[in-house]
């Protein structure tokens, strides 16, 4: 085997183990990052919900109660939950894969109960009330699913309608009774904002950059072989090879063989000269044995 290619095994066994270190330390680093983009478009998200949460609260309930329509019947347009749900519906047009969910333990409307893993996750938060997000993954029927959530306390104007039965709207109690969504007091944790993404979404983003990361270091690595190789032809084999040439023809007694041009002063430069010394000395030797 020559020497180029013994050289081109050393440097493709070199790449191989580093491109599989470098591999598998940029797959867990994009997969983080990827989560990380995906969290954070969670919480832009939820901070749009909260805001709209606010608005309806502050500014669209006040209004609306005043209205013929809310005298004759309850309006769900009057509940920051029912306002939040339905502005998250159109954005979900855009961002299909994400869902929004105010998961309650104890709600007005049954469609916004907490399932038990959702329960688990008010009930840490209502225990932890220093904790102002919260963001984990699961398994689910779909596949493995991340969500972030954040803890939702009753304010005093929602005692308005959840303390107590005869204190609630009536239009409100006529549309979904009195069994559910009452005994609230102020300031308790009774729900969480919740925004859940399937896990396949990070590593979609993940396996995408990956993919361009190992084209741009077989791209590199393909770049850096062919200027090795080059390098060591022109600065060994190719010197070498003159050297191996010139001896060749010494050694048949071709004495007026050029002489090989010493560059540098490296390696190859000292065995050229010392090959250049050797020719004299053998030169010198034949002549003696020719006056002899």
């Amino acid at each position: 085997m020559k020497l180029l290619a013994k050289f081109n095994l050393i440097l493709l066994a070199v790449f191989l183990v580093g491109g599989v270190i470098i591999a598998e330390l940029a797959y867990r680093f994009l997969v983080d990052n990827a989560r990380g983009q995906v969290l954070q478009q969670a919480e832009l998200m939820m901070a749009s919900a909260r805001a709209v949460r606010d608005y309806t609260s502050a500014d669209l309930a006040p209004l609306l109660k005043t209205t013929p329509a809310h005298q004759e019947r309850f309006l769900p347009e009057t509940v920051p939950a029912f306002g939040a749900t339905s502005t998250f519906e159109r954005l979900r047009k855009l961002y299909p894969e994400y869902s929004y969910k105010e998961a309650t333990l104890n709600p007005t409307n049954l469609a916004d109960r907490a399932t038990d893993w959702e329960a688990d996750v008010v009930r840490y938060l209502r225990e932890h009330p220093d904790v102002k997000q919260f963001s984990g993954d699961r398994e689910s029927p779909t596949g493995r699913t991340l969500y972030l959530a954040r803890p939702i306390a009753s304010p005093k104007p929602c005692l308005e309608c959840h303390s107590v039965p005869e204190a609630a709207p009536a239009q409100m109690v006529r549309t979904y009774g009195t069994a559910n969504g009452f005994g609230w007091k102020e300031g308790e944790i009774v729900a969480a904002q919740m925004v859940s993404v399937p896990m396949a979404v990070p590593v979609q983003i993940a396996n995408k950059a990956f993919s361009h990361l190992i084209m741009a270091l077989i791209i590199i690595a393909l770049l850096a072989i062919a200027a090795l190789d080059a390098g060591m032809y022109l600065l060994v084999i190719k010197p070498i090879r003159l050297v191996s040439a010139t001896a060749d023809r010494v050694s048949t007694g071709d004495m007026d063989a050029p002489d090989v041009p010493v560059k540098g002063s490296d390696e190859i430069a000292s065995m050229t000269t010392s090959f250049h010394r050797m020719r004299v000395s053998l030169q010198k030797a034949l002549n003696l044995l020719d006056q002899g």
